[in-house]
């Protein structure tokens, strides 16, 4: 009976500590609004989402498996640990230059039957949640094997998604996707199948009914590790983490990650709003991430023409690119962006040339280059000259002595931690000599704004190019602009390529396919869209057949921000976003509905103050107008479908 009795209290006294456990489980925000409770069922690990006591995210998974190696399974808690961080960083390449990053940190660890361990890490800051895996070494296995990821995100059935899905391997032109230019389905139920069967790219919001907004993606994927999607989501709303295609970058490399012992996954990421400005505004993908190395000097950044996109292959000679290096010394713009070809159209003689003309007319030059070894059939050279170290080197030595800023590298076509291993080795090869790096057909950049100091920014989003190559890009441009900020533009820099001045997209503005937005729309994706590096769609055409202020305003806007405030907007329909450099705030505002909008927006930044407002007149035309802000700090604002508003002032 005493042995008995000894038995029962010990069985009692485990419940109570795993319900101790249980309740202990959970982790706030700094302002107590954002909780996320984890909880064990039958040795499974799942977790919760609150924001201001409404559920989020319901019962949701977590845990990675191994080829050799179970840890979502048989998993007791062992140990747990809180503490908080209050960190403040600087960053001029992302949205916001200055950040101070708060939260509170839970690192949870578990043990399987056979005493593996797992640890689990989340941070909680105001609207935002990153996540994390640790796996220690408990044994002679030194690398982790993982086959399957099981983190997911359960969704309330009142939720919609406006997802894009991620294109199959080697489809597309010359075989190089997947390279994140798809096209997104606005407000669309939960579980609807992709259109290529293989999941949603990152970065996927997802609208909860009358709840709010939740943001996923992921930060701090390097070299070590792959880059990761979001699964076909099933009918009641569950989506998980999925690693690349075996197909990806033509076959080569393990589709899943391997990491060394002890090893971190990536963060995922959750921004979680009652409202769409914390999705807007978050810096969650930089405040998880650390530089990996020192820059070797100080990056500048700015502005640059290019004649590739509207003037085409034709442009690559050497008088056609010095019409452009005067082109933006007339815009006093930064750089001009030399794009394929170059090497055969134009030579590495004249190339230098073309870099010291560029130099006397304080303008730096950027080159293309093809970063393919065997991945794909895209022609354009120069060809083998960055995916190797041998045939990188050289060349990037050669740019450092003729004076060349950076690189934009094109064509990648895969999330394999081998493809994520030639991004990082461009980067660190290049930031050796001083140059910094474009990545264009790529994709997402995960926190790397923070983590290579050379890295500007890369394409990953359906492009202007686009509004070249088909009509249907330029009948949809303003629904898709109206999406970026809140999506793909939210986490990472845009190089979108944006402000196409010419009606008809050709070189003489006279054929081709047809814009469909206004100037004034177009001037405003040049705050709209970030990135430190803006390569705007101005042609030599323009400053004559556009009205001097139009140009005036092109000539002055910066393309690096000090503060971004979410004015108004809903993602697919139109979007009001204001950003700050120095003392001057800019807010550009675009509708595209089909039916003009009037909107009333609060600007207490610019309260008493007389500002510069550009609009569109009844005619579709560019206007500017001085308007002074009543000390309610409100304006109207009059947006013609597919038009525009810009405000400047100080």
């Amino acid at each position: 009976m005493y042995h008995l009795r000894n038995i029962i209290c010990g069985l009692l006294l485990l419940s109570c500590l795993s319900r101790s456990f249980a309740q202990d489980l959970d982790v706030s925000s700094p302002d107590e609004q954002l909780v996320v409770k984890l909880s064990l069922d039958r040795g499974r690990l799942y977790y919760h989402v609150f924001l201001q006591g409404k559920e989020m995210l319901e019962k949701s998974p977590l845990g990675l498996r191994g080829s050799q190696v179970d840890l979502s399974s048989s998993l007791r808690l062992i140990e747990k640990k809180s503490g908080r961080i209050d960190e403040t960083y600087t960053e001029p390449k992302i949205k916001t230059s200055t950040v101070r990053y708060q939260a509170n940190e839970l690192v949870c660890k578990f043990e399987n039957q056979n005493k593996n361990q797992l640890e689990v890490v989340f941070r909680v800051s105001n609207n935002n949640i990153a996540f994390r895996y640790h796996v220690p070494q408990t044994g002679e296995a030194a690398n982790f094997i993982i086959e399957e990821e099981l983190s997911g995100y359960k969704f309330p059935l009142v939720s919609t998604t406006f997802l894009t899905p991620q294109a199959s391997p080697m489809i597309g032109w010359m075989k190089t996707k997947p390279s994140y230019e798809e096209e997104y389905v606005a407000d669309q139920p939960l579980g609807v199948p992709s259109k290529y069967g293989v999941g949603y790219t990152f970065p996927s919001l997802f609208h909860v009914g009358d709840r709010g907004w939740v943001l996923l993606s992921e930060t701090g994927v390097n070299s070590l590790y792959c880059g990761s999607k979001l699964s076909e989501g099933t009918k009641d709303g569950l989506y998980k983490i999925a690693f690349p295609e075996a197909g990806e970058n033509n076959g080569i490399g393990r589709a899943n990650p391997t990491i060394a012992l002890p090893g971190y996954t990536p963060w995922r990421t959750l921004t979680v709003g009652s409202n769409l400005k914390p999705v807007v505004e978050t810096t969650i993908s930089f405040d998880v991430v650390e530089p990996l190395y020192k820059p070797s000097k100080s990056y500048s950044y700015g502005r640059s023409t290019w004649s590739w996109l509207l003037w085409q292959d034709g442009s690559i000679n050497f008088d056609d690119q010095k019409k452009y290096i005067d082109l933006s010394a007339a815009l006093g713009y930064e750089f001009v962006l030399v794009d394929n070809w170059w090497d055969t159209r134009i030579g590495r003689e004249k190339i230098e040339q073309l870099a010291a003309y560029a130099k006397d007319k304080g303008v730096g030059l950027l080159l293309w280059y093809n970063s393919n070894g065997f991945w794909s059939d895209a022609p354009q050279g120069p060809k083998n000259k960055m995916n190797t170290a041998i045939a990188r080197k050289p060349e990037m030595a050669w740019m450092q002595r003729i004076g060349i800023k950076g690189i934009k590298v094109d064509f990648f076509g895969g999330d394999k931690q081998e493809t994520l291993k030639l991004y990082e080795d461009i980067l660190s090869d290049a930031n050796d000599y001083g140059l910094a790096v474009i990545f264009h057909g790529s994709t997402l950049p995960r926190g790397w704004e923070r983590m290579y100091p050379n890295f500007v920014g890369s394409e990953a989003v359906l492009a202007s190019e686009n509004l070249i190559f088909t009509q249907h890009a330029n009948d949809t441009e303003a629904f898709n602009a109206s999406l970026h900020p809140f999506i793909r533009n939210s986490v990472a820099s845009m190089d979108f390529g944006p402000v196409l001045l010419n009606k008809r997209h050709n070189r003489e503005n006279n054929g081709g396919t047809t814009r469909k937005t206004t100037e004034t729309f177009q001037l405003a994706t040049a705050i709209l869209f970030q990135t430190p590096v803006q390569n705007f769609g101005i042609t030599p055409n323009n400053l004559v057949e556009m009205p001097a202020y139009v140009i005036d305003f092109m000539k002055k806007v910066p393309t690096t921000w000090d503060e971004t405030v979410f004015i108004d907007g809903y993602p697919g329909k139109y979007c009001v976003l204001a950003r700050r450099h120095e003392n001057t705030w800019y807010i550009a505002g675009i509708n595209a509905e089909e039916k003009p909008k009037t909107l009333r927006v609060s600007l207490p930044m610019l309260s008493g103050k007389e500002v510069m407002l550009y609009s569109d007149n009844q005619g579709r035309e560019p206007q500017r107008t001085s308007v002074g802000l009543k000390k309610n700090k409100t304006l109207t604002l009059s947006l013609l479908p597919g038009g525009g508003n810009i405000i400047v002032g100080e």
